[in-house]
C-alpha cells in the first residue's frame, strides 16, 4: 500500500511515555484511495441463504474479487474460484410466485435458476441481447430482444414473438400512373391467360393471410420517428404495454471538446442539452391480443392534468389572464403497470412532466380508462425518498391479498410508508413522525414491512421491522451509524455494511432479533490509514434566520488559530451531515488536515439538502442561493459567537452545487466571506441540464426571474475577497463552458482578485490523484493566505 505524504512523528515527553502521533499531508489524503484500504460492497446472499457474498479487495489487487463467507460467521473470509462465480446467479433477477425459481440476464442472455435443485440453466446464447425477464402464468416467461417481446414457454420450449415493432417506414409500392393504368386494364381484357394468372395468384394470397392469421402474428408496427420503451405484457398473456416515444423535431446537444487525446486532434464529446430543451413525449399504449387493438392512455380523464402550477399562474395574472387550467392536459410519464399476484388488478405510476404531480391510479386495460387512487402534488416538485419521478415509479407494490398496494408519500412533509385498499379507498400510513423512510420491502410470508429510517436521529440509519396491520416499529440495528441491511433468504440473518463518522465500511453478520449481538467479518483498514487519529466530526445545530434549525458537522482543531472553513456539499440533494463514511471522504480527511493546522471547520446541511423533510428539501424552490447561502451566513454568525471565530477570517469551498454556493456567497455575500474556492460550479443555471434544473427553477423563458436571481453570472459585480476556480476541461455535466463564460464576466467587469486552474483530462468528478492533489494544494494556499496571512 502506498504510504507517502503520510508523515509519521515520533514525540518524546518529558515525564510521561512515548506518544505516537502523525501529521497528514495533502499528497498523502488524495492519492489512490487504495491506501486507506480496501472496503467491501455489493453484500448479497447465495439463494440457500448458507453464504455471504460480497466484493472486496484487501490484497490491493487492480481490481476487487468476489469473496463469501458461512452464515454463521467465524471464519475468514474465502475468494471465490473463477468456476464458482461463472455457476453463482448475480442479487437481483426476477423470482416466481413461490420463489422457487429465478430469472436474471448474464452478459446479455437469458438463465433460469431453480434454487431448490441448485441447477443453472442456460436458456439463451444469441447476439441480441435479451432483457427485462418476466414470470407470466402457466409455466412462460416473457423477455425483450431487439426491442421486441417475446415468450417463451418452459414445458415445451416454443419461443413465440409477440410483437413486431420496426424502425422506420412501411415500404411503399410506387402508385401506378394514369398510363400504367390505361396499359394494364388493356392486357388484363385482351389476354386471358393473364386474368387466370392474377386470379390463381389472387387466391393464393388470400389463403395465405388465412393460414398466417390463424397462427395469430404480432401486428407489424412500423415505428417512423419514434422508439418504444417499457415494454412488458401482463401474467396471463393478454395485455402489452409500452410507451411510444417521439424525440423533439430539433433538441440541440452540446459539445465538450477534449484536448489532450491519443491522436492529436481536437475530439468533440457529444453531451447533454440545456434546460428548456424541447422534450420528448410518450405515449402509454396498451395492446388488447385477444382483440387486437391499440388503445392509448387518455391524458384528460387523469383528475388535476389541467391545473397550472402556482408559479404560472401568478405569471399570467400579472399579464392580466385570469385562467386558472392549461388548455391542454400536460405532459405525463406512465410507470407500470404494476399487476397484483392473481393478475387481475394493475396500477400505474403518472409523473407530470413538470414534475409537479404524481399520481398512482389504478389501470383498466381493457378501456385504456384509470381511476384514481392516489395523488400528490408539490408546487415545488415532487421528490423524496421512495417518492420517485420521472425517471422512477418509486416504491410501489402489491400485497399478497391482491386487494391493497403500498407506496411511500410525503403526504405529512416527510415521505412514509402508506398501504392503500382498492376496494374501500382507505389509505393508512404504516410509519410517522419527523423522520424518513428508506427502501421498504415486504417479508417473504407478506406479514411484516423492513425499512431502513432515520427514526434515531437524522444522521443515522436503522433498520426496522414493523407489522403489515399496523402496530409498533421493531428496531433491529444499534450500531451507531448507517446499518446498510441485506436480509437473507429466510430472514433469519442481517448481512450488515456498517460505518461510523470516521471508521469506513465493514461488514457484519447478525441474527434477525432485536439486541442481537452483530460479528464483525472484515478488517479493512490499512495500518497506515489507522496511524492517525481521524476525529469524530461533533454534530451540531444553530437556528436560522427564520427559526429552522440547522444541523452541521463541526471539526474541532486542538490550537485554534481564529479562522474557519465551510465547505458545502455537491449535488444539492445529499445528505452530508451525518455519523457514517462520508462519500466526501477526501473532503474529510481534508477536514482533518485544515483541522490540524488550527482551521475551525464546518459541514452544514444547508437547505434543499437530503434527510430533513419536504419542507427544507424545497427551500431552494425558485432561488438557489436564497435560504441555503443564507444558511451559511447563519452559520458564520453561530462560528463567531460560540466559538471565537474572526468574523475576517471565514472562507468556503465546494464542488458542483457546492461550488456555485461558493460563487453566490463571493458575490452576493462579499463582506462575510473572505476567500472561496469554487470546484466545478455552476455558473447559469440556464445551461445547466433539464431534469434537475427545472424541478427547482422551472423554465428559463417561463421563470427568467428565479434563473437571474440564483445564477452567479448575474452578481459576479459583488466579489471582493479572494476567489480560486477550479474546473475540470472535460466535464460532460457541468461544462467547461460555464466557467469560460464566468471568466470572461470577470474579464469584462475588471475584477483582478480571482484564479482560474483547469484541469484538461478531467471530468466532473476527478480520477487522476494528481488533479486532486493539485487542486487541494491551491486551496490550502488560498486559505493560508487570505485567512492566515501567510505569504
Amino acid at each position: 500500500m502506498p504510504r507517502r505524504g503520510l508523515l509519521f512523528l515520533l514525540v518524546l515527553g518529558l515525564t510521561g511515555p512515548a506518544i505516537a502521533q502523525s501529521r497528514l499531508t495533502i499528497e498523502g489524503i488524495m492519492d489512490d484511495p487504495r491506501w486507506m484500504g480496501s472496503f467491501p460492497r455489493d453484500p448479497f446472499w447465495s439463494e440457500d441463504g448458507r453464504w455471504l457474498y460480497f466484493y472486496w479487495n484487501p490484497d490491493g489487487a487492480p481490481g476487487d474479487s468476489l469473496y463469501k463467507v458461512p452464515r454463521t460467521g467465524g471464519e475468514q473470509p474465502v475468494k471465490v474460484s473463477p468456476e464458482e462465480r461463472r455457476q453463482l446467479p448475480p442479487p437481483g433477477g426476477v423470482y416466481d410466485r413461490s420463489r422457487a425459481r429465478k430469472l436474471f440476464v448474464r452478459d446479455g442472455d437469458l438463465f433460469l435458476y431453480d434454487i431448490r435443485a441448485g441447477r443453472l440453466l442456460r436458456l439463451t446464447q444469441t447476439v441480441e441481447q435479451e432483457s427485462s425477464p418476466q414470470f407470466l402464468f402457466d409455466d412462460r416467461i416473457a423477455f425483450v430482444r431487439d426491442n421486441n417481446l417475446f415468450e417463451l414457454d418452459l414445458r415445451t420450449g416454443m419461443l413465440r414473438q409477440r410483437t413486431d415493432f420496426r424502425t422506420g417506414q412501411p415500404p411503399s409500392t410506387p402508385r401506378p400512373d394514369e398510363q400504367q393504368r390505361w396499359l394494364r386494364q388493356q392486357q388484363l381484357q385482351l389476354f386471358e391467360v393473364l386474368r387466370r394468372r392474377q386470379q390463381r395468384r389472387q387466391e393464393a394470397e388470400r389463403w395465405r393471410e388465412r393460414e398466417r392469421r390463424a397462427e395469430h402474428p404480432p401486428r407489424t408496427i412500423y415505428l417512423g420517428r419514434r422508439s418504444v420503451q417499457n415494454l412488458t405484457i401482463s401474467p396471463d398473456g393478454r395485455f402489452i404495454t409500452f410507451q411510444y416515444v417521439t424525440p423533439p423535431e430539433d433538441n440541440r446537444p452540446t459539445q465538450v471538446p477534449t484536448y489532450v487525446t491519443e491522436s492529436g486532434y481536437t475530439d468533440q464529446l457529444r453531451a447533454r442539452p440545456k434546460v428548456g430543451s424541447p422534450q420528448p413525449r410518450y405515449e402509454f399504449t396498451i395492446y388488447d391480443t385477444h382483440r387486437d387493438t391499440m388503445l392509448t392512455l387518455r391524458r384528460e380523464t387523469i383528475p388535476g392534468i389541467y391545473d397550472l402550477p402556482d408559479y404560472e399562474r401568478e405569471r399570467r395574472q400579472a399579464r392580466g389572464d385570469t385562467t386558472s387550467r392549461y388548455r391542454d392536459p400536460r405532459p405525463i410519464f406512465v410507470h407500470g403497470p404494476f399487476w397484483s399476484p392473481d393478475g387481475r388488478r394493475a396500477v400505474v405510476v403518472a409523473v407530470a412532466q413538470d414534475n409537479k404531480d404524481r399520481w398512482i391510479l389504478e389501470l383498466f386495460p381493457e378501456t385504456a380508462t384509470v381511476r384514481l387512487l392516489d395523488r400528490q402534488r408539490d408546487e415545488a416538485w415532487i421528490g423524496g425518498p421512495g417518492i420517485g419521478g420521472l425517471f422512477s415509479p418509486g416504491v410501489i407494490g402489491w400485497l399478497p391479498d391482491s386487494r391493497r398496494i403500498y407506496f411511500q408519500s410525503e403526504e405529512t412533509g416527510y415521505s412514509h410508508l402508506y398501504v392503500l385498499d382498492l376496494e374501500t379507498g382507505q389509505k393508512r400510513a404504516l410509519t410517522s413522525g419527523r423522520f424518513e423512510v428508506f427502501d421498504p420491502f415486504l417479508s417473504r410470508d407478506g406479514r411484516f414491512f423492513y425499512f431502513t429510517s432515520s427514526e434515531v436521529h437524522p444522521g443515522e440509519r436503522h433498520f426496522y421491522r414493523v407489522p403489515v396491520e399496523g402496530g409498533p416499529r421493531l428496531q433491529l440495528t444499534s450500531m451507531a451509524g448507517n446499518n446498510e441491511v441485506v436480509l437473507s433468504p429466510d430472514e433469519g440473518m442481517l448481512a450488515i455494511r456498517h460505518s461510523y463518522s470516521n471508521r469506513p465500511w465493514e461488514l457484519f453478520l447478525q441474527e434477525n432479533r432485536p439486541g442481537a449481538r452483530p460479528r464483525q467479518i472484515t478488517d479493512s483498514r490499512s495500518e497506515a490509514f489507522k496511524a492517525y487519529p481521524w476525529r469524530d466530526p461533533q454534530i451540531v445545530t444553530f437556528r436560522a434566520r427564520d427559526g429552522e434549525l440547522v444541523y452541521a458537522r463541526l471539526y474541532r482543531p486542538e490550537r485554534p488559530n481564529g479562522a474557519a472553513v465551510l465547505f458545502v456539499h455537491g449535488a444539492g440533494y445529499l445528505q452530508n451531515v451525518h455519523r457514517w463514511w462520508s462519500s466526501y471522504f477526501r473532503e474529510y480527511m481534508f477536514h482533518n488536515f485544515l483541522a490540524d493546522h488550527g482551521y475551525t471547520v464546518l459541514d452544514v446541511d444547508y437547505r434543499g439538502s437530503a434527510g430533513y423533510g419536504r419542507n427544507w428539501r424545497t427551500g431552494i424552490y425558485r432561488h438557489m442561493g436564497g435560504k441555503d447561502l443564507e444558511d451559511y451566513v447563519d452559520a458564520v454568525q453561530y462560528l463567531v459567537r460560540e466559538h471565537g471565530i474572526d468574523p475576517k477570517r471565514v472562507g468556503i469551498y465546494g464542488g458542483s452545487y457546492g461550488g456555485f454556493l461558493t460563487l453566490m456567497a463571493m458575490f452576493t455575500q462579499p463582506d462575510v466571506f473572505a476567500a472561496g474556492a469554487a470546484l466545478r460550479p455552476v455558473t447559469d443555471w440556464a445551461h445547466y441540464n433539464h431534469p434537475y434544473t427545472s424541478n427547482i427553477l422551472n423554465l428559463p423563458y417561463t421563470d427568467s426571474l428565479a434563473y437571474v436571481r440564483s445564477s452567479p453570472i448575474y452578481h459576479a459585480e459583488g466579489l471582493k475577497g479572494a476567489l480560486l476556480i477550479c474546473h475540470g476541461m472535460v466535464d460532460v455535466n457541468v461544462h467547461f463552458q460555464d466557467v469560460v463564460r464566468l471568466v470572461q464576466r470577470l474579464i469584462e467587469l475588471r475584477k483582478e482578485n480571482w484564479e482560474l486552474a483547469v484541469y484538461p483530462v478531467e471530468d466532473h468528478g476527478f480520477v487522476e490523484p494528481t488533479s486532486w492533489m493539485d487542486e487541494y494544494k491551491r486551496i490550502f494556499r488560498l486559505f493560508e493566505r487570505y485567512l492566515r496571512g501567510q505569504p
